[in-house]
């Protein structure tokens, strides 16, 4: 009697867990993969070299986070020495990215602000040959008669 009452108690468990997508989810995440040891001690290197971080490997590799940390405790050069190293504050990777993203910022910028200074400059050469003015001040030249400070005196009695 109590092995009909697991068996449906079973039966009903693996209903949920299949029609449930967080439990599929959860069951194809874990799937079991093997990394030769070449890649893992490469993994190693960078992250003491602090190429990539421990969450980096985690996003990039689907592997789990301890088992990275199993990776540098064999692995590293660092756990041999005895030597301790911090291996998760930031990563060079973060701020390397961080700088190359504000660099193509700095550069759309600077390539929007050229744009506009060659319009006004285009504009400027086609209204000196369509009035015959010379718009463009030159260096050394003397200001116009028109820029003369002028003082209105005003006698009120």
């Amino acid at each position: 009697m109590a092995c009909l009452c697991l068996k449906y108690v079973d039966l009903k468990l693996r209903i949920i867990m299949g029609t449930n997508s967080f439990f599929t989810e959860e069951l194809r995440s874990r799937q079991n993969r093997y990394f030769s040891t070449d890649i893992k001690k490469k993994i190693v290197r960078d992250l003491e070299k602090n190429l990539i971080s421990v969450t980096d490997v985690h996003k990039t590799y689907h592997v789990s986070r301890s088992s990275v940390y199993k990776w540098i405790y064999k692995y590293s050069s660092m756990a041999k020495k005895q030597n301790k190293q911090v291996v998760e504050p930031k990563s060079d990777t973060a701020k390397i990215k961080a700088l190359e993203e504000r660099i193509r910022e700095l550069e759309r910028i600077v390539g929007q602000k050229q744009l506009a200074i060659d319009f006004k400059d285009k504009m400027i050469e086609i209204a000196e040959q369509r009035y015959n003015v010379d718009i463009k001040k030159k260096l050394g030249s003397k200001p116009s008669s028109g820029s003369k400070s002028t003082k209105k005196s005003t006698d009120t009695k």
